[in-house]
């Protein structure tokens, strides 16, 4: 027979060319339009903030008074929050010679610890030099050089016109930026709706449905982030100034308002906010006790809040990857500076919603998400394929706090088998590779003996689990119920509960006796004795030899079947000759052929159940058990 082909690679497509030309465009435009589009995008963040509070107000005032309020309410705050940092400062500076000769004295102290324990060092390790030599510079020995002579440059007194202009122009861009921010948040506020349809006209008229549920995702889980992020960065500046004015660090308040500030810039935040207390610190006291108080002060209280408190306050609510958020800040750093730093998460969330509701940016969901990539069924094949059932039972057991173990074979395993079946008949999987995959099969089967076929609780759900599902998430159905509560041994016949009661045959396919594994464990489960033929002990010159001591019902495994089957048909003609009045079952794990959806095929083929999953073989084989039970009671 002709082995099967495989066929040849794809040729990129044009699509894919188009594509990474559009992107490397709007990264140009990103990158050159930034003066104009991070104002913008300062607003529309700001707007999302502000839009809770606007909502309050319009519950009692027009929508125009809500939005004005709103904008009032955070520039006062805004400019609260300035003059306080600002009194601060200046509460500061007439003591910072003092502080910053103290600073002077630890660094010289450090110094001379360092190099007095380097030359007890170099001593050590016997530098033998007894001599020393001169030193000289240019060829003169040193100290025959001639002082220099003293020049001092004096600048003419500033005017004050000049002493404006050097306060006003660090100043100009920052307040402009601002004033352009809060200009543009008024009018996104005042006009939320009409910008909002218009972005549906022009993104996606088409499917209302879908753009309307990426915008409430995308609104809802920014105006989460940044809400939760704001409680929790007030919170910590409280703590952090709390615990400073505790331990006697001069203006506590100023460095608690600059903690919380600070901590909205992602990973450097919390480390330049706890720069300047250790350095008052280490200025304002004698010895080190003040600085190792502020920065276990600092330390203890980030790692609460960052370990702790962020993950019970809003999770995985954003839905980006650890990896996602390092490659955020980098990236946006280097595209728009500080504030691409700062606007790293919120812009990257944005991508990733995008990502989940528009089938063409789906990569940006599977890199920067938090969703596994790959299935479940997709990584059980891998790690099948890899042969590493430990990393399979991992997933597994996750799996299984879930749904029962006939429901995670019937979505997960058998799927993943039915791939590696694609793969055989593409001629793409080796023989050694199929060895490896049946013992891997063999090993987690074992592996997870030790778990009943039970229903679980049900999961609360949460909004993670109300977004529209992932390509890696898609081929994974929801948990079905365990396939009817197992009766008691003692109810069950006794001929059923023998070993050898269900002889579970394997198809002729070399995955199927696989799949015959899993419906045996399954079986004996239920109570049910079950054992594992493989194909070639039914063939026709074995079947004569086939021991059928005590088999109550056959059921034969099929994961893949296709065009005419008689050679089916020949299987069940030989075992009806072999166990005559036994009932046979025909599983197809899945049944994703149409071959027996005849149902004159399935009559001529003779068989007297067909089922599609696992657990309906089992309850087909219960379903006889408790027949014979029903009947040996009414003879009795």
């Amino acid at each position: 027979m002709e082995p099967a082909k495989v066929d040849a690679a794809e040729t990129p497509k044009d699509s894919t060319g188009l594509a990474m030309q559009v992107g490397v465009v709007i990264i140009a435009g990103l990158y050159f339009g930034r003066e104009v589009l991070i104002p913008i995008t300062l607003a529309v963040l700001l707007s999302f903030l502000l839009a809770p509070v606007v909502n309050l107000f319009r519950r009692l005032l027009p929508r125009v008074v809500s939005v004005l309020l709103a904008v009032l309410l955070a520039l006062g705050l805004v400019g609260g929050v300035g003059g306080l940092i600002g009194m601060q400062f200046a509460s500061l500076v007439p003591n910072i010679p003092t502080y910053a000769d103290g600073v002077q004295k630890k660094v010289s102290a450090i110094q001379s610890f360092a190099v007095s324990r380097l030359s007890t060092f170099t001593q050590s390790m016997g530098d033998g030099g007894t001599g020393s030599k001169a030193a000289t510079t240019n060829g003169r020995p040193a100290g025959t050089e001639k002082e220099p002579l003293a020049v001092e440059v004096h600048q003419a007194p500033a005017t004050p016109l000049q002493v404006v202009e050097r306060i006003i122009d660090p100043l100009a861009s920052p307040l402009s930026t601002a004033a352009i921010v809060f200009i543009f948040s008024v009018f996104i506020l005042a006009q939320r709706e009409d910008l909002r349809d218009r972005i549906i006209r022009l993104v996606g008229s088409g499917d209302l449905h879908r753009t309307t549920v990426a915008m409430d995702d995308a609104g809802r889980r920014l105006s989460r982030y940044f809400i939760a992020q704001a409680l929790l960065n007030v919170v910590f500046g409280c703590v952090i100034g709390l615990g400073l004015w505790m331990i006697g660090l001069p203006s506590p308040l100023l460095w608690g308002v600059m903690a919380g500030l600070l901590r909205f810039v992602p990973y450097v935040g919390p480390v330049l906010a706890a720069g300047l207390p250790l350095a008052l610190a280490a200025g304002v006291s004698q010895g080190w006790d003040l600085v190792l108080w502020t920065a276990g002060l600092f330390v203890i209280v980030e790692a609460l809040a960052g370990q702790v408190i962020e993950p019970l306050l809003y999770g995985h609510s954003t839905g980006l990857s650890p990896f996602a958020v390092v490659v955020a800040a980098t990236f946006w750093t280097w595209l728009w500076g500080p504030i691409g730093l700062i606007l790293s998460t919120p812009m990257t969330l944005c991508l990733v919603v995008m990502g989940r509701h528009v089938k063409r940016l789906e990569f940006l969901d599977v890199m920067l998400g938090d969703r596994p990539a790959l299935t479940p069924v997709e990584s059980f094949y891998q790690r099948m394929l890899a042969g590493d059932p430990d990393e399979a039972q991992d997933q597994a057991e996750i799996l299984l706090k879930e749904r029962s173990l006939s429901s995670y074979y019937d979505d997960v395993a058998l799927k993943g088998l039915q791939l590696a079946a694609n793969d055989l008949e593409r001629g793409v999987l080796s023989d050694k590779q199929m060895e490896r995959v049946k013992e891997a099969i063999k090993q987690l089967v074992s592996d997870l003996d030790k778990h009943d076929d039970v229903d679980k609780p049900a999961k609360e759900v949460s909004d993670k689990d109300i977004l529209p599902p992932s390509s890696a998430e898609q081929d994974i159905a929801p948990p079905v119920p365990v396939p009817g509560k197992a009766p008691p041994e003692q109810d069950l016949p006794e001929p059923w509960q023998r070993e050898t009661a269900v002889m579970c045959l394997a198809g002729r396919g070399p995955l199927d006796e696989a799949a015959s594994t899993l419906l045996a464990q399954l079986m004996r489960k239920h109570g049910l004795g079950a054992q594992v033929v493989r194909y070639e002990q039914a063939s026709r010159g074995q079947i004569g030899a086939l021991d059928v001591t005590d088999v109550a019902m056959v059921c034969v495994s099929y994961l893949e079947i296709s065009g005419n089957p008689s050679h089916l048909r020949y299987l069940l003609a030989r075992i009806k000759s072999r166990l005559p009045g036994r009932p046979i079952l025909v599983g197809l794990w899945p049944a994703q052929d149409a071959v027996l959806s005849n149902e004159a095929t399935r009559r001529t083929i003779g068989s007297d159940f067909y089922v599609s999953s696992l657990h309906e073989a089992v309850e087909a084989c219960l379903s006889e058990a408790r027949k014979e039970t029903a009947k040996a009671k009414e003879t009795a």
